[in-house]
């Protein structure tokens, strides 16, 4: 097979063609049956060694032109699959290695799944006299089941608690309200099991 993509920045078993990497694009938007923003399949294919980020650009750029995916919203550049890409990917799929469809596919599920989380259990960074607030609201629907404020005294910190919030904000909750109904055992072991990596 000829490779006629660059390939800087793209491990072993990743795309060297510009065919395999448009595949990839309907492939991925395909799966996922939601819009997936530019930067976010950009940053897909980049960080998990897939494509080379010139590449995968120009995938997108030229589907974009020829209508097989569409992009919608200015901001976010929301790209999503037409009739066509979603044909692209049932019949050429089996073109892209397995694991490169593996990783896409894991990557982008984690991305749409941290998205909702975010939207979901937002958090709002204020600056304060002394710092920074950072305000949590975990929702339950239309009302929030638990919000807490915390003060720190710099926005990299104020960051540090957003991320690691919306990454488990289940967790927050449940050990938050294991403590305050003085559950003690029960908030020992949600820690437990999040520092053995479960959740």
């Amino acid at each position: 097979m000829k490779f006629d993509a660059f390939s800087a920045g793209v491990e072993p078993g990743g795309l060297r063609t510009k065919n395999e990497i448009r595949i990839l694009v309907c492939y991925l938007l395909s799966s996922v049956d939601a819009p997936l923003a530019k930067k976010d399949l950009i940053e897909i294919a980049v960080e998990n060694g897939l494509a080379n980020y010139f590449e995968i650009t120009d995938a997108i750029a030229d589907l974009t032109e020829k209508g097989i995916i569409s992009i919608s919203g200015k901001a976010r550049e929301n790209c999503s699959a037409t009739g066509t890409a979603r044909m692209i990917s049932k019949q050429l799929d089996s073109d892209l290695p397995a694991t490169v469809r593996h990783k896409a596919l894991c990557a982008a599920t984690n991305l749409l799944a941290r998205a909702k989380r975010e939207q979901e259990n937002r958090v709002e960074i204020k600056r304060a006299r002394n710092g920074f607030v950072v305000a949590c609201h975990i929702s339950g629907g239309d009302a929030d089941l638990m919000n807490f404020s915390l003060c720190v005294p710099t926005l990299e910190q104020a960051n540090i608690v957003k991320n690691n919030f919306q990454d488990a904000p289940g967790i927050v909750y449940r050990t938050l309200l294991a403590l305050v109904t003085g559950n003690q055992d029960v908030a020992a072991g949600i820690l437990r099991k999040k520092n053995g990596g479960m959740q």
